[in-house]
């Protein structure tokens, strides 16, 4: 058996070589986690890199935060749609803050340095906490803000999601903040029971996000977060930089929906996954027509 001495500079031209080609011959993968919202997003940003030439593998309904995280660090996946205060809260745990640029900065420079991921810019979702009840109780006791709502919170049942309880921007950050303590609380991991529950009179008050698509339903009433305890939670394509290093073009490629996203349009969107049962490939196909973002 021959062995063969590559000089150097050859072999790392090389080994350059064979990893560009390597690179450019892989699918780039999109991942998400397992909500609606989530699979519309990936959805979104899988649809764009085709129509760019991009062979795409979709790793849809990964899981929550961590999963999805964990993902995306071992290199399972390329890309997945994040938000900023779930990626301060549960990965960087940073401090709490209402300033948008604060928090995106924070995450950014953390998950450069720490993890070689790249925050691409955001769009214009901000699919944070939401605390609301039924439109007609806020009426009827004069109900405006959070600060309202601390001064009748011993009155009223919370429905809430099974993490609400503990986390700092949840029971306790409504309490620490507002001063709110609630008569009762009655867990719901189904989001869509939660609001069932609201609508029937089960609960009063409840926790949800800003781009449910139950809030254009003109009978809840989102009570205003006036003392800043939610940090923002604008979306934003997460991306490995090795992927962006081989690829530097798809950082544009997915930026370009970002000014067609904002809470309003989220909501339509999900409303037609959840309410309406249309596949999000259809969904995705006909937004991105409507836009002009597709040919």
């Amino acid at each position: 058996m021959k062995t063969f001495i590559i000089p150097m500079a050859s072999a790392l031209a090389l080994t350059s070589s064979l990893t560009t080609t390597q690179a450019m011959a892989d699918p780039i993968v999109v991942g998400s986690k397992n909500f609606s919202e989530q699979y519309i997003l990936a959805e979104i940003y899988a649809e764009l890199l085709e129509n760019a030439g991009y062979e795409v593998e979709r790793k849809i309904n990964l899981g929550g935060t961590l999963i999805a995280h964990q993902a995306i660090t071992s290199g399972g996946i390329d890309l997945y749609p994040e938000y900023t205060g779930t990626a301060l809260t549960s990965v960087v745990h940073g401090t709490i803050s209402t300033d948008e640029q604060v928090v995106y900065d924070e995450v950014s420079d953390y998950y450069a340095d720490q993890l070689n991921l790249r925050w691409l810019a955001p769009t214009g979702i901000n699919n944070g906490y939401v605390i609301i009840m039924r439109d007609e109780t806020a009426k009827k006791d004069g109900l405006e803000s959070l600060s309202d709502l601390a001064s009748v919170a011993g009155d009223m049942v919370f429905g809430g999601g099974p993490e609400f309880p503990e986390r700092a921007d949840g029971l306790p950050g409504l309490e620490r903040v507002y001063g709110a303590t609630f008569k009762e609380f009655r867990q719901f991991t189904n989001l869509g029971l939660r609001y069932d529950a609201l609508n029937q009179g089960d609960i009063d008050v409840s926790n949800g996000y800003a781009t449910d698509w139950q809030l254009d339903s003109g009978d809840l009433k989102v009570l205003n977060d006036d003392k800043g305890l939610f940090p923002p939670y604008y979306v934003a394509p997460v991306v490995r930089q090795e992927v962006l290093d081989a690829h530097p073009d798809i950082q544009e490629i997915l930026e370009s929906v970002g000014s067609h996203l904002d809470n309003s349009i989220m909501r339509r969107l999900n409303a037609k996954f959840e309410r309406d049962h249309e596949e999000p490939a259809d969904i995705v196909a006909d937004f991105l027509h409507e836009e002009g973002l597709v040919d």
